[in-house]
């Protein structure tokens, strides 16, 4: 835990835009964290869980909705951790690879989750 504090020190002195994305991400799934905690309806016997190609929309209890904020506690913890180990490990370039991708996997998981919504 502390080479994770003397890493965050060291990219808030040197390395504004790793901190900008990093700040970035955790906004974004602190609104995803939100959006789908206050969304999950547990009153609804039936909910659209996923989408198929060939199926359409898969049917499931709002129970398997809870994917959705643990996702968003992965992305804006788990990844922040995990880009402070590969900026110690492969450099800021690596890092901010990792968070764009994070931050485009929130927005795809939003856009899904909104299109799961707007069909229950």
């Amino acid at each position: 835990m502390k080479k994770f504090k003397e890493d965050f020190i060291e990219i808030y002195q040197n390395e504004r835009g790793l901190l900008l994305f990093m700040l970035l991400n955790l906004i974004l799934s602190i609104i995803l964290f939100v959006f789908t905690a206050i969304r999950i309806n547990p009153n609804s016997a039936v909910v659209k869980i996923g989408y198929g190609d060939i199926g359409g929309y898969r049917d499931g209890t709002w129970g398997d909705m809870l994917a959705f904020p643990m996702l968003a506690i992965i992305f804006g913890i788990v990844h922040g951790f995990l880009a402070l180990r590969i900026f110690r490990k492969r450099g800021s370039g690596m890092a901010k690879f990792l968070l764009l991708a994070t931050t485009v996997l929130i927005l795809g998981t939003f856009l899904v989750y909104v299109r799961l919504i707007k069909e229950a």
